[in-house]
């Protein structure tokens, strides 16, 4: 049971550039404190995405209550709804790279295009009560360092104060969230094959979410059976497969929407929506409010955006 009275860490207590919210922290023993909030021992939750690169030793980390082992390698995100800390520790040190997304440019975009990317910030996260600890990825020295060779680079640009250093941090974060993905792509036989398939599935709806998907074709990209492509993209997700499409198709309408003068029946065909009505009703059922009402004021829709992922 997760108390109500758990630690929060604020993402104002990390970020020293107020416009870039990136902070990198690095652990270099667990037994005595690193920083004035070093939550390392103490289970918390905080209002931020933290990936976690276990750089050194072993050890064994508690999330929401279920204990998953460590060692020197492993790679995992912690978003801010998951209660975390280690439970022990052998020698263990770690670089934790805190950022909040809602608040970066980031171009998730072309990054929810890498199904290494949707495992590792998505579905791993989401699946973690559901399946074991395996599915998370781990890197040899050689990835390792590399990773570290960014990360260092990410915190000069953080200390600097000089013009263009968010930029730069934030383009470093995108190329170690682009170095991760693309690595747990190519794992090989430590690859979670149904996991990845999942992912390939996910990154290939964001692709072709205007192409006639049905759960039958979906099923048969994913090698498993409609009936368990449902139960575990449901999990994943919060949505079947067909409904997140739809989101999908929502988000980018509204987005044409804004940004072109196409005439709705033609941004509900090149959307997936073979019928423009029945595109409008969806969309007003999603956003509370009509194509055209929204296009004369984005405003006016109802606060829920069409997210592609529902548990983040």
């Amino acid at each position: 049971m997760i108390k109500n009275d758990t630690l929060t860490a604020q993402g104002s207590e990390y970020f020293t550039l107020p416009e870039c919210p990136i902070a990198v922290v690095r652990v270099n023993s667990v037994m005595q404190a690193q920083h004035r909030r070093d939550y390392t021992l103490v289970p918390h939750r905080h209002d931020f995405s933290e990936l976690v690169i276990i750089t050194r030793g072993s050890g064994v980390q508690i999330i929401d209550e279920l204990e998953f082992p460590v060692v020197s390698g492993d790679v995992f995100m912690l978003q801010g709804n998951s209660v975390h800390g280690f439970l022990r520790q052998q020698d263990i040190g770690m670089i934790n790279i805190m950022f909040n997304p809602k608040k970066l440019p980031l171009p998730m975009a072309f990054l929810r295009k890498m199904p290494g990317f949707q495992v590792i910030f998505h579905l791993e996260p989401n699946l973690r009560k559901k399946r074991n600890s395996k599915d998370h990825l781990h890197m040899p020295p050689s990835a390792l360092a590399e990773a570290e060779r960014m990360i260092s680079r990410m915190e000069t640009e953080l200390n600097k104060t000089s013009c263009g250093c968010e930029a730069m941090a934030t383009a470093l974060l995108v190329e170690l969230l682009c170095f991760v993905s693309r690595y747990y792509q190519n794992m090989g036989e430590r690859n979670p094959a149904a996991l990845l398939r999942l992912g390939e599935v996910i990154s290939r709806l964001e692709r072709e979410y205007a192409s006639q998907w049905t759960l039958t074709k979906i099923a048969r990209l994913a090698s498993m059976s409609p009936n368990h492509l449902l139960r575990i993209f449901r999990a994943a997700t919060g949505f079947t497969p067909l409904e997140y499409l739809v989101r999908l198709r929502l988000r980018h309408a509204a987005r044409y929407l804004v940004e072109t003068r196409k005439s709705i029946s033609e941004i509900a065909a090149e959307t997936g929506f073979s019928d423009s009505n029945y595109f409008s009703k969806r969309f007003r059922n999603f956003y509370g409010t009509s194509p055209r009402e929204y296009r004369r004021d984005p405003g006016s829709a109802n606060k829920t955006a069409p997210t592609a992922i529902k548990k983040s």
